[in-house]
């Protein structure tokens, strides 16, 4: 094309949309210890590979004198790339430009690489860094925002959806990152809440900082929205990179499987003698973990939220699997609340990409407590049994010690359809604890016992009895409950041959619209 002027417009037209809203605002996003939209994406993707779409579009607004101001990208860069040469569609909002608010066609940006993605089957990662609605469009903002939540909601279970909140994330821009699989969040620069400090003074009174309500801390810790909370940036960027080596590309893919140096017959004889010989006495779950799975490098979720379980990503011969673990070292690795609805999100997004589970059980039960019923523990630990009672993925449960009452049936059990349930010769399969179990038993025969010598002993005896019976894993295994009991050195071995014969495992729910979850 003869015609050099209109190359240079458009090489001038590129340079300006790159720029993002000037270097002052730049050079104010770095001041912060924030990286621009395109730097960002830069670090996130494989290098070169980037593809933006709608690097040209404006806002449409003629109202409040919006129109004497206008920027080319419109506060988001969109397009596509690739991570580890896989197709990755990636969005992200520029601060420099008008806050990063959302306008309608700053909304139709996302949108439109939100459809590509399901398209072509390709996960999306969002990343948010804005001001929230932009005011002077009004409802039209409030209508591109309920667009990308349709798009979530009908994504959700098809690819997988990641969100980076690396800024502010305020009122109803929190639902599209609440609506994705797995948010992450940066130190001492994120912040996520629907109604913000000023607000919440005003209407009740109540003063609070902008960290305390809504920053990466409290959500990685107290309210289990965010799953992942890193030091920086760059930090984030590179967990999200790793995070999707684990997952397919959509559901109808299986995880892409790794060679593996690491001997599939590796053992480990440490896990002989981890469990100690006191019941009560506490061990380091991640301590098995890392000992199994491939170069004990574990992928953790949530992993300061309701720590007494542990989710997370992990590879057995370099096969994706979920971990879920109780966690004896917090809280004896009791299910509460927090850590039923915690595992039970957990379990669902693996069965909703074909990404096998590998169960770790060492729990006492359910926490006792008027704070616990009053909450509703009953609901939400039916959503664990009721998660791991819908998968269909392949299931390996490898109790070590305690499964105790109606815990042990959530753990996923082989009535909640567990494929392989082996037990470590230390398993105490039970209803309940010994002394617990004695005092409801022999009830009757205490109460005419009238010396506590002779009351303690008989305690003791009876006890003695119960744990004989109980306290290891054959009489479950008697009832085929426990498929095999083995050494804890080889559990490795077991797991892989597990997960190796179990790989073309065909199973199907029955027909429906879709199941009632109790939510």
């Amino acid at each position: 094309m003869n015609n050099p002027e209109k190359i240079q417009k458009l090489i001038t037209l590129r340079e300006q949309a790159k720029a993002g809203g000037g270097e002052k605002r730049v050079a104010a996003q770095h001041e912060k210890g924030k990286l621009t939209a395109r730097e960002r994406i830069h670090i996130l993707l494989d290098e070169g590979s980037f593809e933006e779409y709608d690097m040209f579009v404006q806002h449409r607004s003629h109202d409040f004198g919006l129109e004497k101001q206008t920027y080319l990208s419109d506060g988001v860069v969109t397009g596509h790339g690739t991570i580890d040469g896989r197709v990755i569609y990636v969005y992200a909002q520029d601060f420099t430009i008008f806050g990063g608010s959302l306008s309608e066609t700053h909304a139709q940006k996302i949108c439109k690489i939100m459809d590509q993605a399901m398209k072509v089957g390709a996960p999306v990662i969002g990343i948010n860094d804005s001001g929230g609605a932009r005011i002077q469009e009004g409802v039209k903002s409030l209508a591109g925002y309920a667009e990308i939540f349709e798009r979530n909601i009908l994504a959700s279970g098809v690819i997988p959806q990641i969100s980076a909140i690396f800024g502010p994330c305020a009122g109803g821009a929190v639902y599209s990152p609440a609506l994705t699989d797995f948010i992450v969040m940066s130190e001492n620069s994120s912040y996520m809440f629907v109604t913000g400090p000023k607000v919440t003074k005003a209407v009740t009174g109540e003063v609070i900082s902008t960290e305390a309500l809504g920053g990466a801390q409290m959500h990685s810790s107290r309210s289990g929205v965010s799953h992942f909370m890193v030091k920086d940036e760059e930090a984030g960027l590179m967990l999200m990179r790793k995070l999707i080596s684990y997952l397919p590309q959509n559901n109808l893919e299986d995880p892409i499987q790794t060679e593996c140096s690491d001997p599939i017959d590796r053992l480990e004889d440490d896990l002989n003698e981890i469990i100690p010989e006191n019941p009560n006495e506490p061990y380091d779950m991640l301590d098995v973990i890392l000992a199994v799975v491939d170069r004990q490098d574990f992928l953790e979720v949530h992993s300061q939220y309701a720590r007494n379980i542990m989710v997370g990503f992990a590879k057995f011969n370099g096969m994706p699997v979920g971990v879920v673990a109780n966690q004896p070292n917090h809280m004896a690795g009791v299910l509460d609340i927090e850590a039923s609805r915690k595992a039970a999100r957990f379990v669902r997004f693996c069965d909703c990409f074909n990404i096998p589970i590998v169960t770790f059980v060492d729990v006492p039960g359910f926490l006792p407590g008027s704070a616990q019923e009053f909450g509703g523990i009953i609901i939400h630990g039916a959503k664990l049994m009721f998660a791991y009672g819908e998968a269909t993925v392949p299931k390996i449960t490898i109790t070590l010690r305690k499964s105790y009452g109606g815990a042990h049936d959530v753990m996923s059990s082989k009535q909640l359809r567990g494929d392989l349930n082996y037990a470590w010769p230390s398993a105490e399969i039970a209803v309940m604890g010994a002394k617990g179990a004695v005092e409801i038993l022999e009830g009757r025969a205490l109460k005419e016992i009238e010396d506590d010598d002779e009351r303690a002993a008989y305690i003791e005896k009876k006890s003695n009895e119960y744990n004989e019976k109980f306290a290891n894993p054959y009489e479950a295994a008697r009832y085929g409950y426990i498929d095999d009991v083995i050494e804890p050195r080889n559990t490795r071995f077991r797991i892989i041959r597990g997960l190796q014969t179990l790989a073309t495992k065909k199973e199907m729910n029955p027909p429906k619209k879709h199941a009632n979850i109790p939510l």
